[in-house]
């Protein structure tokens, strides 16, 4: 009897302590103006083995949406819900993750780019390191030059970046080390949090939105060495090669076009032109390089600590390749702390291969990003859906898993409900009812999708595509459908009025 008691007892006890641990870890990995075919699992030819075991292993989205833009993709990614419709800068009618996921228990950690004003510390997350503002210098964020390098290039003179450590705001850092970059040092910082909270009982949440690929091209030079001389043949070759791997692959389908180049031809350039421009593409594709190193750090770490199984681990970009073009040292090629340099637009064309535009549009190259999953306990290894998803339904996703509630209320002010949908029928493999509408809207770019049909507004005008028959966007239907296309701008012009501040 005695013996019974004790088993009983130890079941209990073992049933209470699963029930503490029964919620899973969440690591959320953001890269920033990577275009939707530079990894390797998506077609592109940058070396991610770690992002493609995820792939492998996981789920892959063929269309998951961004807003195109980086500000508005952090307001959106953190709430659930429409930048501005709960402030796009401040996020003060919405409630982030780190705070909904707070209420059931878990340790919330960032470390990378917030590019919100609050600071994650006064919104939900217990621990932060990383660029508050959005974007800065990956060797020297700062604007004072360590002994023996030359002045950190910077995108202006008079622009000073806001760092912060925890709750600290610093103007204009310096790290001492001459090794300091900051994709390795974001995830230094997440592996060190890892490591300090390893014996709570809590799951963790770990939002890690790094700033590679963003300008200014900055990289290690064993890491450019890897791909020097690697895309001489130029942006139409690559375009071509790209489009034929992704079709091979699955990520596009019979009905995609492979759309009309957006700079001059690469033949046009001349011999010098073309070396700058592999260098350029060289250095963009070391950086993406070594957020995937720097990802298997954090695997390794994951593992280490027991955890691999019982992590849901996602990843996407926050926009489409970026066509900007800020560059204010023309005499110092990319690469070192002293250069600021862009990417071209014929590369950032090729790496949305094969939809329009860029980031700050919303054509398919501006908002579709690639977005992995991968959950072991749950989600199929070696998977594909169609099925569309947006970031709206990553927070709605958390909430479903964990059982937490979205606040009515933060810091005195009334939340938003969200607008997000559980991606996790379709982590385990159903079809998920879809939203009715998603809506976009950055400055002049807006847009609206219902079903297959999405409308965009060019200038004054309303353009209307069907993204099953044509997902590339080449044949405007306006014209054709002229009520449908009034319809959907309509839709977007009643949801656009709830926008915060917009007088109604």
């Amino acid at each position: 009897m005695k013996r019974i008691l004790s088993i009983l007892s130890f079941l209990c006890l073992s049933i209470s302590m699963g029930a503490e641990k029964s919620n899973p870890n969440f690591i959320l990995i953001m890269v920033d103006d990577m275009g939707y075919s530079d990894i390797g699992c998506y077609g592109g030819e940058v070396e991610t083995p770690n992002i493609d075991m995820l792939a492998e292993n996981g789920l892959r989205f063929t269309q998951f949406y961004n807003t195109a833009k980086c500000h508005t993709t952090r307001a959106e990614i953190l709430t659930g819900n429409y930048a501005y419709q709960i402030g796009d800068q401040s996020m003060q009618h919405g409630a982030t993750f780190g705070e909904v996921l707070r209420t059931v228990g878990y340790r919330t950690l960032i470390s990378g780019k917030w590019h919100q004003n609050p600071l994650p510390t006064t919104r939900g997350f217990d621990r932060y390191y990383g660029l508050a503002d959005g974007c800065c210098n990956f060797f020297n964020p700062g604007i004072v030059a360590r002994e023996g390098e030359g002045d950190p290039g910077r995108k202006g003179q008079n622009r000073v970046r806001r760092w912060a450590i925890e709750d600290e705001v610093i103007m204009g850092y310096t790290n001492p080390d001459p090794k300091f970059y900051t994709t390795d040092a974001f995830t230094t910082y997440a592996i060190d949090r890892l490591d300090e909270y390893k014996d709570e009982e809590k799951p963790f949440m770990l939002y890690l939105p790094y700033t590679a690929p963003h300008y200014p091209l900055h990289a290690w030079p064993e890491d450019i060495a890897k791909y020097r001389g690697k895309f001489l043949a130029g942006w139409d070759v690559l375009r071509e090669q790209r489009f034929e791997r992704m079709k091979k692959m699955g990520i596009i389908g019979e009905k995609h076009q492979l759309t009309p180049r957006a700079s001059k031809a690469w033949d046009d350039l001349s011999d010098k032109e073309k070396d700058a421009e592999d260098l350029k593409m060289a250095v963009y594709c070391a950086m993406i390089d070594r957020v995937d190193q720097n990802l298997g750090r954090l695997f390794a770490k994951v593992k280490e600590l027991g955890e691999w199984d019982n992590t849901l681990i996602m990843f996407l970009t926050d926009n489409g390749a970026c066509p900007e073009q800020p560059n204010t040292t023309p005499d110092i090629p990319p690469g070192p702390v002293e250069s600021y340099r862009t990417i071209s637009v014929g590369w950032a064309n090729a790496s949305n291969t094969p939809y329009r535009k860029f980031k700050s549009t919303d054509y398919e190259g501006g908002i579709r990003t690639p977005f992995i999953a991968h959950w072991p306990k749950v989600i199929e290894p070696g998977t594909m859906t169609d099925q569309v998803g947006h970031i709206i339904d990553l927070s709605a996703t958390f909430m479903d898993i964990t059982g937490a509630e979205y606040p009515e209320e933060i810091d005195g002010k009334k939340t938003r409900e969200p607008a997000g949908l559980s991606l996790m029928p379709i982590f385990e493999g159903k079809e998920r009812t879809p939203h009715e509408e998603i809506y976009w809207r950055f400055n002049r770019a807006n847009a609206v999708r219902q079903g297959d049909l999405k409308a965009i507004r060019a200038g004054k005008s309303w353009e209307l595509y069907d993204l099953k028959a044509d997902p590339t966007e080449m044949k405007n239907l306006a014209a054709e459908r002229p009520e449908k296309t009034k319809e959907l701008a309509d839709l977007w012009e009643s949801w656009n009025a709830n926008s915060v501040g917009k007088k109604k």
